[in-house]
């Protein structure tokens, strides 16, 4: 930073100013990080997180590559795959659990038509560590953006809410019960200005979407709801610095736990608990033996045990700065996040 005469500093110390500050946040380290994409400039986007529950070392990560396709990692952080795809953005993925064959369906959001949004569509075959493609199926007009799925409690079917670049939400049902998908997009909603990050509470039927500079909104996930989004959280500048990106949660109980929100504007995270979704606190991931992260974009969040570094659940994180190699994904152990922040 350049240094400023003395007196501009003085008049700076003097002027009154309405700039909020950001709260300050306890610093957690990394436990592992991934091997670098290979595409340099903005190009990992967003994580999502498989748990073998029968064999917890073998679990894995998939990140997206913006630029390039999608990746399988391990849970040490080395690449196991990749699958060549010209633009996905954001991912999320679900186990559609035993009575589906133990079937693991990714989903990303698929910018390669700007003017016409697509899902594409995958099976993660966990045995192997790849990614089987399943195809690209158009939602509506658009560049796509963010992307998140819900699994309805009460029936087991899969929905996709398509964030697209403009604040509109288009939401999908994905049928995968014939031998081909079918993705037929069954509601819109719409936000101000642009948004990306979401997640849905499949305890709840709750859908969480950031619009980057404004802040946080829940919808009724199901189809038949109002469109109507409900506010819950600002970007104040404190608590929540623009742009609000990834979201994730941290479920417990019927309703309870945290969502956790990335606060890229100034390298942090904010934690909101459940229901009511109320400030609890920030954190950053801080530089150890693995250096930290900054300009994070997508976050995913699983709980459960995965192993001795992480006994009560993993978190990863974009980052966007791993000079001098390319961007890539640091993991951090969700029990540092919990002690630094005192969470019960």
């Amino acid at each position: 930073m350049r240094a400023l005469p003395f007196a501009a500093l003085l008049l700076a110390s003097c002027a009154t100013t309405s700039t909020p500050v950001a709260v300050e946040a306890p610093m957690v380290a990394a436990t592992a990080e991934t091997d670098p994409v290979d595409t340099a400039a903005d190009a990992a986007d967003d994580p999502a997180i498989w748990r073998n529950a029968a064999d917890p070392s073998k679990s894995l990560v998939i990140g997206t590559d913006k630029k390039a396709g999608i990746h399988v990692y391990s849970l040490t952080g080395k690449r196991l795959s990749f699958t060549s795809a010209a633009r996905l953005n954001n991912v999320d993925l679900r186990d559609l659990g035993a009575k589906s064959g133990g079937r693991v369906i990714a989903a990303a959001s698929d910018r390669a038509d700007v003017d016409t949004a697509h899902v594409s569509l995958f099976t993660l075959d966990t045995a192997a560590a790849k990614l089987v493609p399943l195809g690209r199926f158009p939602v509506g007009a658009g560049e796509a953006y963010g992307m998140c799925l819900w699994t309805r409690a009460s029936d087991k079917a899969l929905f996709g809410f398509v964030v697209l670049k403009d604040g509109r939400i288009d939401q999908v049902a994905i049928d995968l019960s014939g031998t081909a998908p079918k993705v037929t997009t069954v509601r819109s909603m719409k936000l101000g200005t642009q948004s990306e990050g979401c997640v849905v509470d499949d305890r709840t039927g709750q859908l969480y979407v950031a619009e980057e500079d404004v802040g946080l909104w829940r919808f009724d996930a199901d189809p038949s709801a109002s469109v109507t989004a409900t506010p819950i959280a600002k970007v104040d500048g404190k608590t929540l610095v623009a742009d609000a990106e990834g979201l994730a949660l941290a479920p417990s109980g019927r309703t309870g736990g945290n969502l956790v929100v990335s606060s890229q504007g100034d390298n942090a995270y904010a934690l909101y608990r459940l229901p009511g979704v109320t400030y609890v606190g920030r954190f950053r991931i801080g530089s150890g033996d693995i250096d930290g992260t900054s300009d994070t974009d997508g976050i995913d969040l699983m709980l459960g045990d995965f192993g001795a570094a992480y006994p009560r659940g993993l978190l990863v994180a974009q980052d966007g700065d791993n000079a001098p190699a390319t961007q890539n994904f640091k993991y951090v152990s969700w029990d540092a996040v919990r002690k630094a922040l005192r969470l019960r």
